[in-house]
């Protein structure tokens, strides 16, 4: 019925941001639906009200190098979308349309942001729907203002036994409010097309592997309202893929194209983005590259996919991953199996078996890996 292909964060920042897909232009053609997450907006404003890591707004013409590549649709969902206030996301939800691009999660109230975007692919309506997890309040739209569709995620920290201030056991939860209208959303979604794909900016960031608790109950929370596929992004490094009911539920697709400098301190730069560099190095473990001041993520974020959902006439639904490595430009490389795409495989089979997601992965033709539960497969082949 239809193939959907979607990959992570997109963060479109250099000059010349077609180049960027060149290698992966082709297979991204393949799919009769492409969607990806953008990250920061797009727009001309020189306003930053960010209360976060400071993300500039990016060129509102990069937006159609997304279209020129072969997406159709694109999230909004994110910590960063009110980066640049409440004109800066209203100028990326309008050049995104009029680059062609249907957009999901944000809006000018919270009305439109809950709003799917609703695509023709391969001769079905696919709904896409989009929720940021992770903060900040400020970006949340209210009836009266622009902003994000969002979950509340809450936190509550639990003292391990005789050691105040020691290290605290942490729990993560969704707000059972905020489910409901999740499962509302779906439904109401479901209505109107043949297929509904829900995204969650949620995770924690630079984190090879980790899970936070509420992340395996929100997505399969979403399976069970009656989405065909999970996909994540925020951590800008992958994680996991797990299957519930026949679903895949990609718990984080990573960077795809994320080429920005404003993660990368100069020597006269502002103090906020000089303290997140040190603050990085002290939770995260890292420091990026220097030879690739564009950017400034974990080592092991250059591993990366093109997740593939293939919805079946019958209802069936096959799902899988294209391995892709981030080569030294910047650009997301689809590889082979012999060609640098075994480890890649090997890599997020690892991550999933360390969250403790008992997927399966089977290799279908060199440039496929296909993901299932319990053993069973079907057998498909997707193009590259």
């Amino acid at each position: 019925m239809a193939h959907i292909l979607a990959v992570g964060d997109l963060i479109l920042a250099e000059p010349g941001p077609d180049s960027f897909f060149e290698p992966s232009r082709t297979v991204l053609r393949t799919g009769d639906l492409v969607v990806g997450h953008v990250e920061v907006p797009h727009s001309t404003t020189k306003t930053q009200t960010s209360t976060d890591i400071p993300a500039p707004a990016a060129d509102p013409a990069a937006l159609g190098a997304l279209a020129r590549a072969g997406f159709g649709a694109v999230t909004l969902a994110g910590n960063h979308i009110c980066d640049a206030g409440p004109q800066g996301l209203a100028d990326t939800v309008h050049h995104a349309r009029s680059a062609g691009l249907r957009t999901a999660g944000a809006g000018l109230t919270l009305a439109e942001a809950r709003r799917p975007a609703v695509c023709d692919a391969g001769g079905a309506r696919i709904a896409v729907l989009s929720y940021n997890c992770v903060g900040p309040r400020e970006s949340w739209a209210t009836s009266a203002k622009p902003g994000c569709a969002y979950v509340h995620i809450l936190t509550h920290y639990e003292p391990e036994g005789a050691n105040p201030g020691g290290p605290p056991r942490i729990y993560t939860f969704a707000e059972p409010d905020h489910l409901s209208l999740l499962a509302e959303d779906i439904a109401a979604a479901r209505d109107n097309a043949d297929a509904v794909i829900v995204s969650f900016h949620k995770g924690i960031v630079h984190t090879p592997a980790v899970l936070a608790m509420y992340e395996g109950p929100l997505a399969r929370a979403a399976i069970d309202a009656g989405a065909d596929a999970v996909l994540g992004h925020h951590a800008h490094i992958l994680r996991g893929i797990e299957m519930h009911r026949g679903r895949p539920i990609f718990h984080g697709l990573g960077n795809f194209v994320t080429v920005t400098r404003s993660l990368t301190p100069a020597d006269d730069d502002n103090p906020e983005r000089q303290a997140w560099a040190r603050k990085r190095r002290e939770l995260f473990g890292f420091t990026p590259d220097p030879g690739m001041p564009f950017y400034p993520f974990h080592p092991e974020s250059r591993n990366t996919m093109i997740a593939s959902v293939h919805l079946g006439e019958d209802g069936a639904v096959t799902a899988g991953f294209i391995p892709c490595r981030i080569d030294d430009h910047g650009r997301p490389v689809p590889r082979r199996r012999l060609d640098g795409g075994q480890e890649i495989a090997e890599y997020v089979e690892s991550i999933s078996r360390r969250a403790h997601l008992s997927t399966r992965f089977s290799w279908r033709d060199d440039d496929f890996v296909e993901v299932s539960e319990n053993g069973e497969w079907q057998t498909r082949r997707t193009g590259g």
